[in-house]
């Protein structure tokens, strides 16, 4: 089982970058202690060093998919800048997303099928009693092309494996501009509010995220109390 996540900074500071660079560490940490493969795939870095803008990970592993959900969502992390020490903002958001991965690129010559057919058109007699055009059909996708192009029924054949070949490509190329495409989204959609983990200090040490609206409907009381006297 495979599972792809990204962690993003968006379209955050420098200080965002910094915190994904921190969860990139955790993550692979942690994956490494409940004993899954771990594959970075993309990295891109930030500005500042020790930053990162972006970074693409691919886990592999019997419990892949429960450990990439219990990262996915916003992460905070509260914190005094790395690089602006006059700064007053203390919360810091990130974003972590699921990747579809991309399918196979690679082409076996047993996912091909060739059949062939009569041509059509123009071409007198001929066209009528041989059966010189080749469909190819790449039996995977189902994407298919035809070659009447030539009286040969060798020739058709290999036109429509270079049409095909091309075709395909062409679909491989499309579905990397959509992957390209969601990351990009990813990077603008970071949500505020609601982290599934939340960080603090320099040490990055891992914060309890409360479950329950206790400890909230007790501060309220006691502003309330406040208020009153």
């Amino acid at each position: 089982m495979e599972r792809i996540i990204q962690i993003t900074a968006g379209r955050g500071p420098a200080e965002c970058t910094w915190v994904v660079a921190q969860v990139l560490k955790k993550v692979l940490d942690v994956a490494q202690e409940q004993q899954l493969e771990t594959t970075l795939l993309q990295r891109e870095v930030g500005q500042e060093n020790g930053t990162v803008e972006t970074a693409t990970i691919s886990i592999k592993g019997k419990n892949a998919a429960t450990f990439a959900n219990s990262w996915i969502g916003t992460i905070q992390w509260i914190g005094q800048s790395q690089f602006r020490k006059m700064h007053k903002r203390k919360n810091w958001f990130i974003g972590i997303f699921e990747i579809e991965p991309q399918k196979d690129a690679s082409i076996s010559e047993n996912d091909i099928q060739y059949q062939a057919m009569r041509s059509s058109g123009a071409g007198g007699q001929h066209v009528n009693k041989v059966s010189s055009a080749i469909r190819a059909t790449h039996i995977p996708t189902g994407i298919a092309v035809v070659s009447m192009d030539s009286r040969s029924q060798h020739q058709n054949k290999k036109l429509a494996t270079e049409r095909l070949l091309k075709k395909l490509e062409d679909e491989t190329l499309q579905q990397l501009k959509n992957h390209v495409g969601k990351q990009w989204e990813n990077q603008l959609n970071i949500q505020r509010g609601n982290p599934v983990r939340v960080f603090i200090g320099t040490d990055f040490k891992k914060n309890k995220v409360e479950k329950s609206y206790k400890g909230t409907r007790q501060k309220l009381k006691t502003d309330l109390r406040n208020e009153n006297n």
